[in-house]
């Protein structure tokens, strides 16, 4: 489903032009419009309906627009270079679409290229900034920074208690005291 066509603009239109669409159509096709038509004639208004939903979700929000127009354009350029079907792309892109947000990155392979290099980089990029992965990396830092603020304060306990000599010392000092007690 190419989400540009199911309301009926270029792929250059205005978040203005957007929502102008979506609110003629969704007018259109509302499910309590055709609350009183046939069985058949409300299925596919509602389908209708939640289609152009759906374009409306993705092509408002910057970020899944910027998505959506990469993962199509990749997966059609690849499709079209190596005989593929972009309808196949079509009918299977609501499913890939909902697992790409907050799921997991799935989407058809793309076949190499410059395409599949930066969709790699936007796949790890997406990776980086979710909450789960930062929330890690947070706790990963707070770790490690207290694993130094306790070393180094054991380091400073140490100096205060034992003027003068260094920890390697001190061992040495008291395997000798150990050596002198066995030989007695």
């Amino acid at each position: 489903m190419d989400h540009y066509k199911v309301l009926g603009l270029t792929r250059s239109a205005s978040k203005e032009e957007i929502k102008q669409a979506f609110r003629k159509l969704a007018m259109e096709f509302h499910p309590d419009k055709h609350a009183h038509s046939s069985h058949q004639l409300k299925e596919n208004a509602t389908l209708k309906f939640k289609q152009v939903s759906e374009a409306y979700e993705t092509l408002i929000d910057d970020r899944k627009r910027a998505d959506y127009n990469i993962r199509s354009n990749s997966y059609r350029n690849s499709a079209n270079n190596y005989g593929g079907n972009s309808d196949s792309y079509n009918r299977n892109y609501k499913n890939e679409y909902r697992n790409s947000y907050g799921y997991g990155y799935s989407r058809p392979a793309a076949a190499g290229g410059s395409a599949s290099i930066v969709t790699k980089f936007e796949m790890v990029l997406r990776f980086m900034t979710t909450r789960a992965f930062l929330l890690n990396a947070a706790l990963a830092g707070v770790l490690l920074g207290a694993t130094y603020v306790v070393d180094a304060g054991g380091e400073a306990l140490w100096k205060m208690q034992n003027s003068g000599k260094s920890f390697e010392e001190a061992m040495e000092s008291v395997e000798k005291a150990k050596a002198f007690d066995d030989k007695r």
